[in-house]
Formats: C-alpha cells, structure tokens, sequence
C-alpha cells in the first residue's frame, strides 16, 4: 500500500527484506522449520537435500536493493526473514489441497479466494 499511496506515478521501488542468503541457506531454514512443524519419522528433512549439476546462468543467490524505497518512502518490511519463511511453510503445509491440485497439474495459476470453488481465473486480454 505505501508504493500505491505514497509512490511516485512512472517510479520503480524494488521491495525487499534486505536478507540476502544463498539458495542454500534457504533450503536448510525451510528443512529446519519442516522439522519442527511436521517432522519425518526417517530423520531431518535437510537429508532430503540432492544436489543435480549446475545449469548455465543459476544463480547461487538472489539479492535486491530496497534503499529507495526505504529511503524515498519510509517503507520498511513487517516480517523478519525468519518469520517471513516460517509463514509461508506454515501457509503450504495448512493448503494441502492447493499443493496437490498443483503437484497434479490441475491448478492453472487462477487468483485464490476468489470466487466459487476457492478462485476465480484472472481475466485475460481477449475477455478484460
């Protein structure tokens, strides 16, 4: 909303947490928290971790610089990394049946909550 109220028509603000980590790291704090929300009989998630030869171009990271809109509008994030991610897993692993309609190919990026039978398709050009 501050980017909406506040943002300057034409600007672009990166939005970001300022919490740069290799992809890695991340993997292992999604295992970490997979233990303790829904912990594996056969041991630690981060077992699961396989590694699969590199692609040309993957990034070993992802990081964005969100000075300017901290700067220019005051923005700041509500979320730790940490409570941020810990929301998230908690979201997935509270949907099943999202997870599942998009393992099985049945979920085509419709909007959620929307409408009848838990979304609605956003419109496209040709019926916007």
């Amino acid at each position: 909303m501050t980017v909406l109220e506040q943002g300057q028509p034409g600007e672009t603000y990166c939005i970001g947490g300022n919490n740069e980590r290799r992809n890695i790291d991340v993997v292992k704090a999604i295992c970490a928290i997979m233990d303790d929300m829904a912990p594996r009989a056969e041991g630690p998630h981060e077992e699961l971790i396989t590694f699969v030869p590199d692609r040309p171009g993957h990034d070993l990271r992802y990081a964005i610089d969100s000075n300017k809109i901290t700067r220019e509008l005051g923005w700041a994030p509500r979320e730790t990394f940490e409570s941020g991610l810990r929301a998230t897993v908690r979201w997935y692993l509270e949907h099943r049946e999202w997870r599942e309609r998009v393992r099985s190919g049945a979920y085509r990026g419709e909007r959620l909550g929307l409408g009848v039978g838990g979304g609605a398709t956003a419109p496209t050009l040709a019926s916007a």
